[in-house]
């Protein structure tokens, strides 16, 4: 039974793999050496930055608590 089932799948195939176009833009070798390369320089980019951040040496000073002082007179107090 299982040889029918994989004959029959094949049988459906081959018509479909002939009527591929020929002529049909792909990405080809140059699609995938282009996003290859982009691929690369993004990792480097990302690898490049993770060390500049580990190098960043930040701590926020405490905020210093403001002076309270007493509110200011205004001309209707007076």
């Amino acid at each position: 039974m299982p040889d029918m089932s994989a004959h029959q799948a094949l049988t459906q195939l081959v018509p479909l793999a002939a009527e591929l176009d020929k002529n049909k833009v792909t990405p080809g070798v140059l699609g995938f050496v282009v996003f290859a390369v982009m691929a690369l320089a993004v990792w480097a980019l990302m690898k490049s930055m993770n060390r500049h951040m580990n190098r960043v040496d930040f701590e926020e000073a405490p905020e210093k608590p403001r002076p309270s002082s007493a509110p200011a007179k205004t001309a209707a107090q007076e």
